[in-house]
């Protein structure tokens, strides 16, 4: 290639996307797919690729395939075979913490290579906690195994992360723009990659069984929730303490004409769980419901707050639950833990604005963030990815929001799933698009949709069902940054890069060169999308193998890979989920992430030069 490339015009304006770009995604000044979005519009005013590829994104067999992957990842959930695992893991594991995290671990790691990895450890997450509660060990030391080696585990196949399904499409756009007699890269099929995957799931596995085993918190009181323990559970976790009681409004109290918000804001007030006025007693009241002479209101909280309260607004304390005996029974409600998963609608609305007790019958007791417990004025609280809310419901109301896509319950709780006798039809066109995968050459996004249609024909799923499965905020991140990666090409800006790069390197062996395009992927994904570190780096890594002839597919994948080494902050999807139910703070990801960001980096790249 001609080492004598000089910046032009387009190629300042593609730096100049490229720079907005990183600045929007670290700064999160707006939603990433709506950055996304905003610079494929500028891509295409600022006429920087063909007007008939501007939109080609939306058509590409990368975004077709997630869109697949994440109905079929949901149909399996519908039909309860995680439940199935999770008795199964249970029965061969025993009651050996290392065994019993060992076999979770790696059976979320498989799985995560066929579904993504975020969709399989929202899957998981509740199988974890049942377990936990069931054997009584720890979470925290079962949860983060589990996420770093979902995480590993979508190297596993082709399918199994965001960055490795779109790895292909950037091949075939780069393949245009390779320079006269350079031989096309050949994408990669499914299973090219398995044997890294498995090497790199066999090193977080012998990691956290040699040495991160020592550095995992050794909390031991952080034990997900159960009906026969909320009590003690939520006192000894977030300080949540007290019993319920049920308080009669007299014709004196000043709360008369209250609304129930309004009376949870006073000093001293206990937390109000229930409600009777002329209709029958009801759990979670919403919050602008009146409060009337005669109303029955359910509390929770110490004795001593309860009647300091009702003596200072003149309410009636009753001596025994008459209208919520049955209401307050822990066999029937109780308090649980709820996590804020990527892609809820709810992430950015506060408490009030999500109106969760009248759409959901759940009433939020406190929020747990990265350890920070938050109980003063929650209907203000806006909520965030990875927020762990402890609420009050029934276990029926509560079985509904677990089938809520908004929501992951982490509460070891009776789960009915909605379709277990669709298990079999389910399991068989997972099998189906494996099997065309594998055995012909119909493209990926076919093989995946005639899954995924094959669920919906047979009732697995709804069509409905489907719609709402799908992470429509990474189909738009994904489809919208691929005219990017087309314009650094198409312009030559990613071969001006690479010999930017490798001015600075110097003459160094491949595997610097390799190791340092990994690294810029691993720190890239730190602070951004993994989408958007892909788009924005396999360019540049191709140009860079082209310019030192090494082969430009391998170092492709290098980057595909790297964008999954993601242990050492909570901004994976998959440790923003496991965090709360986990409670872990960010050192913890620090200390333990840390060394498994090093075995990455060299498992990944020792394992890639030898097999290709």
């Amino acid at each position: 290639m001609d080492g004598g490339l000089t910046l032009s015009g387009d190629m300042i304006l593609v730096l100049m996307l490229l720079g907005l770009t990183v600045s929007l995604f670290v700064f999160e000044v707006v939603r990433v797919d709506i950055a996304a979005i905003c610079i494929m519009v500028l891509v295409g005013l600022l006429g920087l690729v063909p007007g008939d590829e501007l939109f080609s994104g939306f058509a590409s067999n990368a975004v077709i395939s997630i869109i697949a992957v994440m109905i079929i990842g949901a149909g399996l959930d519908r039909t309860g075979v995680m439940n199935v695992v999770a008795s199964f893991i249970v029965k061969i594991g025993g009651r050996s913490e290392s065994r019993i995290m060992s076999m979770v671990s790696s059976t979320v790691g498989v799985s995560s290579g066929f579904m993504q990895n975020t969709g399989a450890t929202a899957l998981f997450l509740p199988v974890v906690s049942r377990i936990s509660a069931r054997l009584d060990l720890p979470l925290p030391r079962l949860l983060m195994p589990m996420g770093f080696c979902a995480i590993v585990g979508g190297t596993i196949t082709m399918v199994g992360s965001s960055p490795l399904i779109l790895l292909n499409d950037l091949i075939l756009t780069s393949n245009r723009s390779l320079p006269p007699g350079a031989e096309a890269m050949r994408p990669f099929d499914l299973f090219d990659v398995t044997l890294v995957g498995l090497a790199l799931l066999a090193a977080a596995l012998g990691y956290f069984l040699l040495i991160g085993n020592r550095l995992l918190p050794t909390v031991e009181t952080k034990r997900p929730a159960s009906p026969g323990r909320t009590m003690n559970y939520f006192a000894e976790v977030y300080g949540i303490e007290g019993d319920f009681y049920e308080m009669l409004v007299t014709v004196d109290s000043p709360l008369v004409g209250m609304r129930i918000a309004e009376a949870e804001s006073l000093e001293g007030a206990p937390l109000m769980l229930a409600i009777q006025s002329t209709d029958e007693p009801r759990l979670a009241p919403p919050a602008d419901e009146m409060i009337w002479v005669g109303t029955v209101l359910g509390v929770m909280g110490t004795r001593k707050q309860v009647g300091e309260f009702a003596l200072a607004n003149k309410l009636r304390l009753q001596p025994r639950l008459r209208a919520f005996g049955n209401l307050f029974n822990p066999t029937r409600a109780g308090i649980s833990e709820v996590v804020i998963p990527p892609g809820s609608k709810l992430i950015g609305q506060t408490v009030a604005e999500a109106r969760l007790r009248s759409r959901f019958g759940i009433s939020v007791l406190a929020i747990n963030r990265r350890n920070e417990i938050i109980s003063q004025d929650l209907r203000e609280v806006e909520l965030q990815v990875g927020d762990c809310l402890v609420s009050h419901s029934t276990w029926r109301d509560l079985v509904t929001v677990a089938r809520d896509k908004d929501f992951i319950v982490a509460t070891d709780i009776p789960k009915e799933e909605q379709r277990p006798q669709k298990v079999v039809q389910a399991l068989s066109f997972f099998g189906l698009s494996m099997f065309l995968i594998i055995f012909t050459d119909f493209q990926l996004s076919v093989a995946l949709l005639a899954g995924a249609v094959g669920m919906i024909l047979t009732g697995v799923l709804s069509m409905d069902e489907a719609y709402q499965s799908v992470s429509w905020k990474t189909v738009f991140l994904m489809a919208s940054l691929i005219p990017l990666g087309i314009a650094m090409e198409v312009t030559g800006t990613a071969p001006w890069l690479a010999q930017q790069a490798l001015g600075v390197l110097g003459d160094v062996p491949d595997i610097v060169v390799q190791a340092v395009l990994a690294v810029l992927a691993t720190v890239f994904s730190l602070v951004m999308s993994n989408v958007g570190a892909t788009v924005l780096l396999v360019p540049i890594a191709i140009n860079v193998a082209l310019e030192t002839g090494g082969n430009p597919a391998v170092y492709a994948l290098i980057v595909g890979l790297a964008t999954s080494n993601a242990f050492i902050l909570p901004t994976h999807p998959v440790n923003a989920l496991i965090m709360g139910p986990g409670g872990y703070k960010v050192k913890d990801f620090v200390r333990v992430g840390g060394m498994m960001s090093l075995i990455f980096l060299v498992v990944m790249l020792t394992a890639v030069n030898l097999l290709f």
